[in-house]
């Protein structure tokens, strides 16, 4: 092997040891839940539990698509906010007044505009309504 190939796999040893101590702290978990934690099995064990209450009706009912639509819409947002942080970090870095900040400025732009066009759309819909 090359010096430079050997210099490769040596900068991903770190990422290697993570992982084995991620995968070793998985099985150590799995292996002493099972060797020391409790297996007693009841009928009051094997009962639904919701918030100390006891469960009345069944699990399987129908929920009005709105919740649904409002988790999606809170996902979207929150996505978007993952998608600012690299780029306020990148942007910040950029000459002031250069094609490719302008670039970046235009590309955000349309982005957070895509957005408030789908928070307008879920707001006439009467997504955020609980009436």
């Amino acid at each position: 092997m090359t010096t430079f190939a050997l210099d490769g796999i040596i900068s991903y040893l770190p990422v290697g040891v993570i992982i084995l101590m991620a995968t070793a702290f998985i099985v150590a978990n799995l292996v002493l839940t099972s060797i020391i934690g409790p297996s007693a099995q009841g009928a009051v064990k094997g009962l639904a539990y919701e918030s100390g209450m006891d469960p009345i009706g069944s699990a399987r009912k129908r929920f009005n698509v709105r919740f649904y639509i409002l988790a999606m819409t809170f996902l979207v947002f929150d996505v978007e906010i993952i998608f600012l942080y690299p780029w306020a970090v990148t942007f910040s870095k950029l000459e002031p007044r250069s094609d490719e900040s302008v670039l970046f400025l235009g590309r955000i732009m349309f982005f957070i505009a895509t957005s408030v066009v789908a928070y307008v759309y879920a707001w006439k819909k009467g997504v955020f309504r609980w009436d």
